[in-house]
């Protein structure tokens, strides 16, 4: 049995707790049992849905700064429960991670899962990464992107780093709920619909796409906005849409517990981030045969065919965003051909079942078993 703890921040709703939770979800392999540390509070809901299936979940509440406490912790938990794996999600949690499992026959694997915009580093980073890879048997990276700032921001070789991508189960959607929320948003029959699904934060750069998305109104007046989420940015956002005048084709819903609905109301997804990593929602899109429109911010060029699976932009180009808008809009060919490519890549490197063999290869190769 080989026994690995995943320690992370928290499992509220994000990427990362995403990619734990599929890893978990998706584990069929009986010689591998998984739990979960979180160093922070609350838990949040995945979290929560995780332990009432059965999943052993700790938590800890880190303490401002340096916090030795958790550390002491931490290896407490891997020498008590006899962990074999201890996979640490995000820079910080990586940090406690490393220095718990030092002298405990604990492996350890750092994931990292995207990057701040824009990009940085320190010289504290620069003495004390390498000394932490040394007590480290391997790093992932979720795109080739990440992989290279993990080298050029974190210094660590690009030998030491696997890429595996995000995976997610496609969704599911009802078409009766389909038509109901279709309904719901009023959005006029023969309307094509472009969309996001994002928190409204000034990285995901959705200024830009509603700037954009105006512009493309004055070649085709067909065209109906929804923006699925909420965030600091949204009051910003709906001023922004009073001041270009386009009230009447954007739809705010606000913050949507499970979205696969609105998503699947969508003729074309949107993605205008300055930075990404492996994006869930641009790959539940894909699931769904969405075309998709995305910046060439981290690994959207990787998940993103241009011209096969949909349409790649200069990052932070309002007007090369808008052109790509307007050729999608007037090909009515090209958005199936795109979304059934995108579909038939997503099946083959992006879903749940290859995401979770790769970690379970790299956890039998780490421990030689």
């Amino acid at each position: 049995m080989i026994k690995v703890l995943h320690v992370t921040y928290d499992m509220r709703i994000g990427g990362t707790e995403m990619v734990i939770k599929n890893i978990i979800d998706g584990n069929s392999d009986r010689s591998i049992a998984m739990s979960i540390f979180c160093i922070e509070e609350p838990l949040g809901p995945w979290g929560e849905e995780l332990r009432k299936a059965g999943t052993d979940i700790s938590t800890a509440h880190r303490q401002p700064g340096f916090d030795t406490s958790l550390i002491k912790s931490l290896k407490r938990h891997i020498e008590h429960y006899d962990i074999d794996v201890v996979h640490c999600h995000q820079y910080t949690p990586w940090v406690y991670g490393t220095l718990a499992a030092l002298f405990t026959k604990a492996k350890v694997i750092f994931t990292e899962h995207g990057r701040f915009y824009p990009d940085s580093t320190s010289w504290k980073r620069q003495l004390v990464n390498p000394v932490l890879m040394r007590a480290t048997k391997k790093a992932t990276a979720i795109s080739h992107a990440t992989k290279d700032a993990l080298e050029e921001y974190e210094f660590i070789p690009k030998a030491r780093i696997d890429v595996i991508y995000n995976g997610i189960k496609s969704l599911q959607v009802d078409n009766t709920i389909k038509a109901i929320t279709k309904s719901e948003l009023a959005i006029p029959e023969g309307s094509i619909v472009l969309g996001t699904i994002a928190r409204f934060d000034p990285i995901k750069n959705q200024e830009m796409m509603i700037k954009a998305f105006s512009a493309a109104l004055k070649e085709n007046q067909n065209l109906i906005l929804v923006l699925v989420g909420d965030g600091e940015m949204r009051p910003t956002l709906e001023a922004l849409v009073q001041k270009e005048g386009i009230e009447d084709h954007v739809r705010f819903t606000g913050y949507i517990k499970d979205p696969s609905h609105h998503l699947a109301i969508m003729d074309i997804f949107l993605l205008s981030s300055l930075s990404e990593g492996t994006s869930m929602t641009l790959l539940e899109a894909m699931s769904l045969s969405k075309p998709c429109i995305v910046t060439d911010a981290g690994g959207n060029s990787e998940i993103v065919e241009h011209q096969q699976t949909g349409l790649v932009t200069e990052n932070a180009n309002q007007k090369a965003f808008t052109s790509a808008i307007n050729t999608l809009c007037s090909s009515p060919m090209s958005l199936k051909e795109m979304g059934a490519n995108g579909y038939r890549v997503f099946c083959e490197k992006f879903n749940a079942t290859n995401m979770v063999a790769q970690y379970a290869h790299l956890y039998r190769e780490i421990t030689g078993r």
